[in-house]
């Protein structure tokens, strides 16, 4: 009976061992959300997603195509999506709960690092006459879709050179209405904010023309102290036909979010994978040619991951 006794307790020790093994080998699913497939986000998640599987054991992400970077920030916050690639003025926007995300502040999204910059371009007509956005007073101005990012891109900048949007006369447009009004005459300007070169843009420099409205350095001061998120960029000469010389922009950044849920452990490997193989980033999308770790740190407002914070701090960059 002893002998009975002690073979089962064997049987029952080997299958606890095995039973742990499997699960400890068990692959951990992950989704990263991303955006369209015919955008920028759903390519890339999908080349970090890739970096992820085949550099950390054991792990499955999944780059899901999404509406972009407000549904990806509440799939994060629901429980229903790990990361996201999202703007970082709307991540801002949802943290605090402002502006498109009023009166619904989401608690459980936290930073990786910021990408590559979405630079924010001030286009308008050459028979305008307009030199600085001071002198959108009165003008024909598109500012993106109702409710978009690119409205309240526009309605910041605006705001610091003293402007509202009661001072202009304002179209909701989308990039490629705003080029084609700007092209018939009907606009004298427009904001985009988008990776450089724009296509509506450069399908307006090549037909119509256009001239790159600069920022100058004291209206972008005032704007990035008041909105953390935004950076200096500069839309180098020659981006478009016919601008020749380099331009002083702001951008905002597009950003790799992450729930706050995830152990530190979990999102130090992953933060650490990703920076140490960029090379394999830039094979993977053009824009990952963009990213550097010393970059990731800048135009960032909602708080680092622990977990990303123990990397950036591992390799001597300061960060809170």
């Amino acid at each position: 009976m002893k002998k009975v006794f002690k073979a089962s307790l064997a049987l029952l020790a080997a299958a606890l061992i095995f039973s742990g093994c499997t699960k400890s080998d068990a692959k951990k699913d992950y989704i990263l959300a991303t955006g369209g497939t015919s955008g920028t986000y759903y390519p890339f998640g999908g080349a970090i997603a890739n970096i992820w599987n085949t550099k950390i054991a054991n792990m499955n992400v999944t780059a899901q195509a999404t509406g972009a970077s407000a549904e990806n920030l509440r799939l994060i916050n629901k429980g229903e999506a790990e990361f996201g690639t999202v703007q970082n003025d709307v991540m801002d926007y949802a943290y605090h709960g402002t502006d498109m995300f009023a009166g619904e502040k989401l608690s459980n999204i936290m930073t990786i690092g910021t990408m590559y910059p979405e630079v924010v371009q001030i286009a308008v007509s050459e028979k305008s006459g307009i030199k600085s956005v001071a002198d959108f007073k009165g003008k024909r101005i598109s500012v993106g879709d109702a409710g978009s990012g690119v409205e309240f891109n526009a309605k910041q900048i605006l705001e610091g050179y003293g402007l509202t949007f009661d001072d202009i006369k304002k179209s909701n447009l989308s990039f490629k209405e705003s080029a084609e009004g700007i092209q018939n005459g009907t606009l004298d300007g427009c904001f985009i904010t988008a990776g450089v070169p724009n296509s509506a843009l450069q399908e307006l420099a090549f037909t119509a023309g256009l001239v790159l409205i600069p920022i100058d350095k004291d209206a972008a001061d005032v704007i990035c102290d008041k909105y953390g998120f935004y950076t200096y960029t500069t839309i180098p000469g020659g981006t478009y036909k016919g601008t020749d010389t380099d331009t002083p922009a702001l951008a905002i950044k597009a950003t790799l979010a992450v729930s706050s849920k995830l152990d530190e452990e979990t999102v130090y490997e992953m933060t650490k994978a990703l920076f140490e193989n960029l090379d394999e980033l830039a094979r993977g999308h053009a824009k990952g040619k963009e990213v550097t770790a010393a970059s990731a740190i800048t135009g960032v407002s909602v708080p680092f991951h622990p977990g990303a914070k123990k990397y950036y701090n591992e390799i001597g960059l300061s960060v809170n």
